[in-house]
């Protein structure tokens, strides 16, 4: 060791000098700088030394038995010391707070009162040292593997046997393979001592060569394992006289086959029966050993071969030769050599700086060939672009940073064990530099050649020396957005270009020169950015790629020449992939074909070959698939039972081995059974590969039977189960009842214990599997305890002295549980002293269990702390009162949950009375249950408890959100969804928000609320042709869960029939034109909102209302002058008749003429007159305003059909109440809204139209004449604005204007205001209202504000609303001289009561 440390320092004093020299001379590039074993002495370097740390001692592979003590040895060298801590499968193992594994001084570990059974093995597992040294580094040691022996198992035993004096005979004694050390022989119950005559095979079968009459005896083996020690059966073995008698030549053992590491020892056994004696001789491939002159072969005891110190030459096939003379026989056995990984070079210190490129080397050998892996300062180093395993072990580092810094250790690992090397890189830092002109930076760096995978540069010397001579130049270059940089230097002095190889095509790099001279590094040049070229001279795929199996763990790829290989062929890289896994693994090759060992068997792999020419890799080929042999599986099938049916069958029950162990594909199981009492022969049965289970008919009453089963594949016989016993019934019995209630039942009661005994029940021919115990201070219910139907008395401990016990007995049998039997007991107090005497019934039947069960904890209670953690408490009575654990025992919890059904258990270890298990779903039912274990005692599962978390907001959005267009009523759509896959709680109702814009602030979306779980909700009135955009939000108790993604819908577009003139899509249609189609649920939109959707308008202004009032106040006297006009001159009757026909109770209009001239009211500007729409009030308390299209011109304007009237007359029935409406919910009517009336006025004839004068826009407005009561909106007759558009008209226009949509479709409409009076100018060839349709010159024309869908629930300033100034007195009078109609006294008192209810409807409106 000490050579070899010298031999390092004068390698590192050499490497020293030498890069001196290099650094000196200025021609080493940056790299070979980077590999030096000693600090570079260049001008701008700060020396630092290598610091050794090493371990010392690292851990060992280990076999331990349960309860023992173990130590991992581990130290580790280092100024200062280093800080030793330990992994256990890759996990620190936290040692302040662990009362068994404690750290020693030397940094060893030490392991007290090793943990092992069948459910809880906390100690076994790979084990790892870990050792730091602050502001140094980390370095880990091999990987040590702590085996804990199982419980010893006999799979077979010694039997009895006799054998002549002078021959060999063999005592089998087969156990566990990692308890055979320690296994040890008696005879006549005394230790057996071994020699050269008697041999204990490696299996633990005793071999006894010419045997003589002194080895006659009892044998029988021991299994010392740290507990108490395991026997054997005795047998006896009797060696008889010589006999003269030949007897035919066998083998009492055979040689098998062994696998070894080398270094090991290998047996192979080989004991060979007859008479004559046989003579044994072995042969190795065809040639004869000899074994006499050899020092590493030696012939044992009854002739089995001995092979010390194997080397890898000793693997072979091996024949064992049995001869006497009359026959011959023989036998052979392959031996397998394996080698631990090796380091053929291990990796070196390296001094760097930073921006260089280093590789540190690694060569490994071993038999199955290691894996490498590298591990930087304890933690693994993942390739990546910077970081490359190159030449298959070494590992490259590129672009050198400050972090880079530390220990690297190469790691080699196969199947026999691993192995680790490690060296230090230290990033030297530039010192400032000596006296003297440093260069500037270097000029007119450019990129003068460009390629895919390279580029040129070149550049003028630096303006501070324009000679340069003795200048060097460093390129540093980097990837753009990546932060380390690499360095290339050129290569002598004055030399003012460099080529960067390995770049990437279509890459965009960063580059900057900067020079040196004998002072030190001077300015660096402005970066550069150069973009290399797309790839094109790449090589094509390789054709004919073919991949078969050549073995189990194998797999041989072959292919041919790329067609296009754009050059010649470099090299070639396979790679290679696991089927169901995402690491790809990739080996170079030379060649075309390589063989991949190593692999999984009976395993499917990807293969794809990528083919490199000089500009870099190229096309891959397609993957090809193939699937390893198969083999013999590795493993035995598992959960092996057997159940007894009868007195002559007995039910095998089965699983298949692991699928990782099966190796292929299962073909069938191999059952083997023999009779337990004596040495008998062998039964085997094969059954199918898909059948887990086998009836095994025709055995013996009351006979006890061991099974095994092993699996099969094409390739063989797998491992078999351990023996497993059952016996069969003395008779068949009757099992389709439950047993009767046992015969007898006695209680014992002791101080802390009471002994239950029993006899069975009288009725023996029921089938008894069992019996059932139950006990608990006055309840036998709190514990139950089972015990074999062979049983016949039981103790129950851990006791409370001084307290009265109720127990219970109960034989079960598969029915159920029978009728019980109850006894009760008080234990003795505790200064009872009498001596306690053993309580045996039925000796031979009732054999002690061993080890007897504990107790399991009781009083298991779940208490829920939030929605994801629960804690467990639990109370254990074998500990004292006050429940504190003073021993080794620890509990374990397990809990699972039943949704969904095959959710399995989760298990947790504690060394206390309580557990808080978290990670738990939220609004979840768990069921939890404890069991204690202490050494090589269990309990049973405990009482189950349960507990639900508490809920908390759903984490997930609604899902499956669909949004469909309702049939035969396109503004309405219905909203589907689904609940939240995570809704963590009772789902207690849906938000839902939609807009038009997408992109629109949440708090501007409308609100749609939906109670309860439904799953579909209706949305009406929303604009024709319009996309919108759907979130759905879920709440429950908690709170509300995440907005679903948005989804959109564009509403249908309406038919040529529903569309309204100048393409308005909603809003009433005029005299002339269908009404559009809205269905049997379209609830007419009322005044309250200024938007399609119904926003709430504000309240009047307080000096409109007053407008208001006066303007009524006028035109009341003006109406009232009218009307004592028209009833002095009106006095015929036929002009009686037709007054009489208009106050007609349904308040229908009727004309000069027939009664088909009646026509139904509009807001339509008609060619025979103006009238005013009434409105339909809906039922609903909060009606919403529509929007009324107006015509541009005559030609918008067409007759409407007489089949409208009913549909007209039963709107105003609906407004009066008479009809209800569907409550469907629309968003109008979600708004708060006021009520709205409407105001009458008496209609006439047309006499004269009212044409626009020159000088004023024109504001249009429309009217209606009757002489029925109604009421009328103080806002206006129409629910549409068109301030905008009508002060955008030409001023020539003769007709009103009616409103243009607006552009988005949630945007509010606006009230329209109606104009002031004005000198009219008539034309008596259009049309004309006399008492509404007029303007004035510059008249003040109020704003409309119109809100929006964001601005809902914000509070809004008032709405103006413009009512139009009453007409003059002798305009009127001139309007209406002309007038036919006169009224008579009576009809004048019935006018003036309209007209106070007019004043009354008025008043109601100012004060609303």
């Amino acid at each position: 060791m000490a050579a070899e440390r010298g031999a390092r320092r004068l390698l590192s004093t050499s490497s020293f000098w030498l890069c001196c020299l290099l650094l000196l001379g200025r021609r080493a590039p940056a790299a070979a700088a980077a590999r030096s074993g000693s600090p570079p002495q260049s001008p701008g370097s700060s020396i630092r030394t290598f610091t050794p740390f090493y371990f010392l001692v690292e851990p060992a592979d280990t076999l331990s038995t349960r309860g023992s003590s173990v130590v991992l040895n581990c130290s580790a060298y280092s100024e200062p010391s280093p800080k030793i801590e330990w992994k256990k499968d890759g996990t620190f193992l936290n040692l302040v707070s662990d009362d068994r594994r404690q750290l020693l001084p030397d940094g060893s570990l030490f392991i007290s009162n090793v943990v092992h059974s069948k459910h809880n093995k906390p100690d076994e597992g790979y084990y790892q040292c870990v050792a730091t040294v602050e502001s140094l580094g980390t370095i880990v040691s091999r990987t040590a593997k702590l085996t804990v022996a199982g419980l010893p198992r006999f799979a077979s035993q010694p039997e009895h046997s006799s054998v002549y004096a002078g021959d060999s005979a063999i005592l089998n004694c087969e156990v566990n393979t990692d308890l055979v050390p320690f296994v040890r022989w008696e005879q006549n119950r005394q230790p057996l001592l071994l020699d050269d005559r008697v041999l204990k095979l490696p299996s633990g079968t005793l071999v006894i060569s010419n045997t003589t009459e002194g080895d006659g005896g009892l044998y029988r083996c021991i299994v010392e394992s740290g507990g108490p020690p395991k026997y054997s059966d005795e047998a006896e073995l009797k060696v008889l006289p010589g006999s003269k008698v030949t007897s035919n030549l066998v083998f009492l053992k055979q040689p098998s086959s062994l696998v070894r590491v080398i270094g090991q020892n290998a047996v192979l056994p080989c004991v060979a029966s007859g008479l004559p004696l046989p003579t044994i001789r072995w042969m190795k491939n065809e040639d004869a050993l000899d074994t006499e002159s050899s020092e590493r072969l030696v012939l044992l005891a009854g002739g089995s071969l001995e092979i010390s110190d194997i080397t890898e030459d000793d693997a072979g096939t091996y024949f064992c030769v049995a001869d006497n003379g009359n026959e011959t026989i023989e036998a052979q056995a392959e031996l397998t050599v394996q080698a631990q990984p090796e380091f053929l070079k291990q990796p070196t210190n390296i001094y760097a700086h930073e921006s260089m490129d280093i590789v540190f080397e690694c060569e490994v050998t071993g038999k199955p060939t290691p894996t490498v892996k590298w591990v930087k300062n304890g933690d693994m180093v993942i390739p990546s672009d910077y970081f490359k395993i190159v030449k298959e072990h070494n590992l490259q580092v590129l672009g050198l940073v400050k972090s880079d810094e530390g220990f690297y250790q190469c790691i080699a690992e196969n199947d026999v064990g691993n192995a680790q090397a490690g060296a230090q890189l230290i990033i030297l830092e530039h010192a400032p530099a000596t006296s003297g002109p440093l260069p500037s930076a270097p000029r007119d760096v450019v990129a003068s050649l460009v390629s895919t995978r390279f580029i040129k540069l070149t550049w003028r010397t630096p303006a501070s020396d324009p000679h340069g001579d003795n200048l060097t130049y460093s390129v540093f270059y980097t990837k753009e957005g990546i932060t380390r940089e690499r360095v290339e230097n050129t290569s002598h002095p004055g030399e003012m270009q460099v080529t960067i190889q390995n770049l990437m095509p279509a890459t965009v790099y960063i580059f900057r020169v900067m020079a040196h001279n004998k002072h030190g590094s001077g300015e660096s040049s402005a970066p550069l950015r150069v973009e290399t070229q797309p790839e094109v001279q790449l090589p094509g795929p390789a054709p004919n790629i073919r991949a078969y199996a050549t073995s189990p763990t194998s797999i041989t790829v072959t292919w041919e020449t790329p067609l296009s290989g754009n050059g010649e062929i470099q090299n070639y890289k396979l790679y290679y992939m696991e089927k169901g896994t995402d690491k790809e693994q990739d080996v170079d090759v030379s060649s075309h074909s390589h063989t991949i060992n190593g692999l999984k068997k009976y395993t499917e792999y990807s293969f794809r070959v990528v083919a490199y020419n000089k500009h870099g890799p190229g096309v891959s080929t397609q993957d090809v698939a193939v699937q390893t042999l198969s083999d013999v599986p590795s493993a035995a099938p598992q959960n092996l039972s057997l159940e007894v049916r009868n007195s002559k069958s007995i039910m095998i029950h089965w699983q298949p081995p692991p699928l990782a162990t099966q190796n292929g594909q299962i073909t069938g199981y191999k059952i083997r059974y023999r009779k337990a009492s004596r040495k008998s022969d062998v039964t085997e049965t094969l059954v199918p590969g898909t059948q887990l289970s086998q009836l095994i008919e025709g055995l013996d009453r009351g006979t006890e039977y061991n099974f095994r089963v092993a699996a099969l594949t094409a390739n063989g016989t797998g491992p078999a189960t351990d023996w497993l016993s059952a016996e069969t019934f003395e008779s068949d019995l009757d099992e389709t009842r439950v047993p009767e209630v046992p015969s007898s039942l006695h209680v014992r009661p002791l101080v802390t214990s009471i002994v239950v005994s029993w006899t069975p029940p009288e009725n023996q021919n029921i089938v008894v599997r069992g019996y059932a115990i139950g006990y608990g201070i006055g309840s036998p219910h709190a514990q139950t305890i089972k015990v074999d139907y062979k049983q016949r008395y039981y103790t129950i401990e851990n006791l409370d002295p001084s307290s009265h016990y109720v127990i219970t007995l109960k034989a079960f049998n598969n029915v159920g549980e029978g009728i019980p039997l109850y006894e009760s007991a008080v234990t003795r107090p505790h200064t009872d002293t009498s001596e306690v005497d053993l309580f045996v019934i039925n000796a031979p039947y009732t054999p002690v269990p061993d080890p007897t069960p504990m107790m399991p904890p009781v009083g298991v209670q779940a208490s829920i702390l939030s929605h994801d953690t629960i804690r467990i408490t639990w109370a254990d009575n074998s500990l004292p009162k006050h429940q504190k654990i003073t021993d080794s025992r620890y509990y374990t919890v397990r809990w699972k949950t039943n949704i969904p059904a095959n959710t399995k258990y989760k298990n947790a270890n504690a060394t206390t009375l309580s557990y808080l298990v978290t990670g738990l779903k939220a609004n979840t039912l768990y069921e939890f249950s404890v069991m204690v274990t202490k050494g090589r005692r269990s309990s049973t599962w405990s009482m189950t408890a349960h507990g639900t978390t508490f809920e908390l907001v759903p984490t997930s959005p609604p899902k499956d959100v669909t949004v469909v267009s309702k049939e035969g009523k396109p503004r309405t759509i219905i909203v589907n969804w689904q609940p939240p896959s995570e809704a963590n709680g009772k789902i207690t109702g849906y938000i839902i928000y939609y807009s038009t814009d997408v992109n629109a602030e949440i708090h501007d979306w409308v609100i749609e609320p939906v109670v309860g779980n439904r799953l579909t909700h209706q949305i009406q009135e929303l604009t024709l042709d319009t996309p919108y955009y759907f979130k759905i939000q879920a709440r429950n108790s908690k709170g509300m869960g995440p907005m679903s993604d948005a989804v959109q819908f564009r509403t249908p577009k309406a038919d040529s029939s529903d569309k309204m003139p100048n393409d308005q899509a909603s809003g009433s249609a005029g005299k002339g034109s269908r009404l559009p189609d809205l269905g049997s649920d379209y609830k007419t939109p009322m005044s309250g909102s200024n938007s399609p959707h119904g926003s709430p308008t504000s309240p009047l202004d307080s000096n409109m209302l007053l407008v208001v009032i006066i303007s009524v106040g006028v035109i009341t006297i003006v109406v009232v002058v009218i009307i004592a006009i028209f009833c002095t001159r009106r006095t015929t009757s036929h002009q009686k008749k037709k007054r009489a026909a208009c106050k007609s109770v349904n308040g229908s209009h009727k004309y000069k003429g027939n009664a088909k001239d009646v026509k139904p009211p509009d807001l339509w500007i008609h060619h025979e007159r103006l009238e005013l729409k009434p409105i339909d009030k809906s039922p609903d308390p909060n009606p919403i305003m529509t929007d009324t299209p107006i015509p541009r011109n005559s030609q918008d304007i067409t007759p409407v059909d007489n089949s409208m009237d009913s549909n007209i007359h039963q709107r105003r029935n609906s407004y009066r109440g008479h009809e209800s409406e569907d409550s469907m919910s629309t968003l109008a009517g979600r708004r708060g809204m006021r009520p709205k009336m409407m105001m009458p006025f008496d209609s006439q004839p047309p006499q004269q139209s009212i044409r626009n004068t020159p000088s004023t826009d024109t504001m249009p407005a429309s009217s209606s004449q009757t002489c029925c009561t109604d009421h009328q909106d103080p806002e206006g007759a129409t629910g549409s604005s068109y301030l905008a558009s009508s002060q955008e008209e030409d001023s020539g226009q003769s007709l009103p204007t009616a409103h243009v949509r607006p552009s988005h479709p949630l945007k509010s409409f606006a009230v329209p205001a109606i104009p002031p009076p004005g000198p009219p100018t008539y034309d008596p060839a259009l049309p004309s209202t006399p008492l509404l349709s007029q303007q004035a010159l510059n008249h003040h024309i109020h704003s409309m504000k119109t809100a929006s869908i964001g601005t809902l629930g914000r509070s809004r300033p008032p709405m103006p609303v413009v009512v139009p100034s009453a007409p003059e007195v002798q305009e009127t009078t001139r309007m209406l001289e002309d007038s036919e109609s006169s009224y008579e006294p009576d009809e004048l008192t019935k006018e003036m009561a309209h007209l106070e209810g007019l004043m009354k409807d008025l008043n109601a409106i100012t004060t609303a």
